[in-house]
């Protein structure tokens, strides 16, 4: 299951952050870390902070975008201090950690951490199906990187040995697989064009509907099967208007 379990830098600005979240993840037993856009990478203080988890460092995965870094996932959870207006799904640490370890079993899953100095944005967290904030001091609630990287790996050891010895993981044979990201992007576009299409987007505000229909598809995560009838129902409908 550990090896389905993805965590996500973003554009993240001290090097040593990198290797100190490698170490926290090997120290928990995860080893996939991509690292989207990092400001300085390689690094001899990443290699530093590593220690012993250079290995972990080495085999880390560069990608340009967070698009990139979650097309094959079909769990995506963001990282926040705060808590946002947005109707994302909250989850605790160990709901979350949970959630994501049940789910490895049978797909990719990611956890996102934001830069240093601003987090996630509201767009990169528009691409989350769940949103995480560790909980902590109210007057300053905000984590160092690799101190937060740290406590969720932790989160999602404790949960992988509390799952195996109840025996509550769920059986993979039989059950339909839910979308991966990329398949979903592919839909949304798919979505935007045959809105366009039939008239329903007012041009001037096209980002109010998207986001909208974005949270709300998140929020259901369908299926494979059930995407490609969405997609066969906005392919007979645009056919429909041509007609």
């Amino acid at each position: 299951m550990s090896d389905n379990i993805r965590i996500i830098l973003i554009n993240t600005f001290h090097s040593g952050n990198i290797g100190s979240t490698a170490r926290a993840m090997k120290t928990m037993g995860l080893t996939d870390l991509w690292l989207v856009s990092p400001q300085h990478f390689p690094s001899p203080d990443a290699n530093s902070m590593a220690a012993g988890a250079l290995d972990v460092l080495e085999k880390a995965t560069l990608v340009a975008t967070l698009d990139e870094a979650i097309a094959n996932c079909s769990l995506v959870v963001g990282t926040s201090a705060r808590r946002r207006n947005m109707s994302i799904p909250m989850l605790t640490p160990s709901d979350c950690a949970e959630k994501m370890v049940i789910e490895a079993q049978s797909s990719k899953v990611a956890l996102i951490f934001g830069q240093e100095t601003m987090g996630m944005t509201n767009e990169e967290l528009l691409k989350c199906h769940f949103h995480v904030a560790i909980p902590a001091n109210p007057e300053y609630p905000v984590l160092n990187l690799s101190a937060a990287a740290q406590i969720m790996s932790y989160e999602l050891f404790q949960a992988t040995v509390r799952i195996k010895q109840q025996g509550t993981l769920m059986p993979t044979t039989g059950k339909e697989l839910l979308a991966e990201c990329q398949q979903m992007e592919q839909f949304y576009e798919h979505l935007e064009t045959a809105l366009n299409d039939i008239g329903f987007i007012v041009k001037a505000h096209p980002g109010l509907v998207m986001n909208r229909l974005k949270r709300l598809f998140n929020r259901a995560r369908p299926e494979i099967k059930e995407l490609q009838m969405l997609r066969g129902i906005l392919s007979a409908a645009q056919k429909k208007h041509i007609h």
